[in-house]
């Protein structure tokens, strides 16, 4: 029998035996900013509360207001779960259900809700696709179509964190993750109001609410009252390598999606914790 031992070919490497959760290894390389994927691509997240739970009156001018925007800019529209998910939780935590069961559920109403925009923004070739499709081939779908639509929630589900009893990472968290993985161009969110006020406007000190127009994710990790936004988002911004900020804006207002797409301050921008906003 033929003795293979002196032909077989061993590739020294740095990671034999170790692990990319050593600090000491990654180190090295750790320093670089990542490659940016898709450069060009403008991120839009659609709250599924704040805009497709109010029907046609608040989804068809946003549906016009994206339709126009296409010409000017190639879209990721990711949007979330709205009330359906609340009672969906309600019913779950009732039957004991831990969280990682809970968040998938939560991100079919999203995907459903993204459905929904797909087909009325069908007729200019957009259509749904899956997260598998947006990691994988989101780069030859916007070659044939200039915006394709997905759900917002990251695609944690049964491996979402159990920290509590629902679902910390939702479609704010989940449309930030996705937009820096990208190395997106910008992120835009879409809410039913102007960005983060000093109290909640809605609530009994409204009156003395004030639109606090840019801050940092941090100021913002310390503010006491009501964000538009989940408060996961803040966690995920203070590690982010593309993403330098994220502007909230009110898609009940004509015009303010068109505006935060062409870089104009209509809403709260949230600066995150990119190495050119560490300084």
């Amino acid at each position: 029998m033929t003795d293979l031992t002196s032909s077989i070919k061993h590739l020294g490497s740095a990671l034999a035996q170790q692990t990319l959760l050593d600090g000491q290894l990654t180190r090295p390389v750790a320093g670089h900013r990542p490659i940016r994927i898709l450069p060009w691509l403008q991120v839009v997240k659609i709250g599924g509360r704040a805009i497709m739970d109010r029907g046609r009156d608040a989804i068809l001018p946003v549906v016009e207001e994206l339709r126009r925007m296409l010409p000017e800019h190639r879209l990721l529209i990711l949007t979330g779960a709205g009330v359906r998910a609340r009672h969906l939780y309600s019913v779950g935590l009732d039957l004991g259900l831990p969280s990682g069961s809970l968040a998938p559920l939560a991100a079919r109403e999203a995907g459903q809700n993204g459905h929904i925009l797909a087909a009325m923004l069908a007729p200019e070739g957009v259509s749904y696709v899956e997260h598998h499709t947006v990691a994988n081939q989101l780069a030859i779908h916007l070659s044939a179509a200039r915006a394709v639509v997905s759900s917002a929630f990251p695609p944690y589900h049964h491996h979402e964190f159990p920290h509590s009893r629902i679902p910390m990472h939702r479609a704010d968290t989940g449309a930030f993750l996705i937009a820096d993985a990208l190395g997106a161009a910008g992120l835009t969110i879409v809410e039913d109001v102007d960005g983060v006020y000093t109290a909640d406007p809605n609530g009994p000190d409204g009156a003395k609410a004030e639109l606090i127009r840019e801050a940092r994710f941090s100021d913002f990790a310390k503010h006491e009252g009501t964000l538009p936004f989940d408060r996961a988002l803040l966690d995920v911004m203070g590690t982010a390598r593309h993403i330098e900020r994220v502007q909230i804006v009110n898609g009940l207002v004509p015009g303010r999606i068109t505006s935060a797409l062409r870089g104009e301050h209509v809403g709260t921008i949230v600066h995150t914790g990119t190495g050119a906003n560490a300084a």
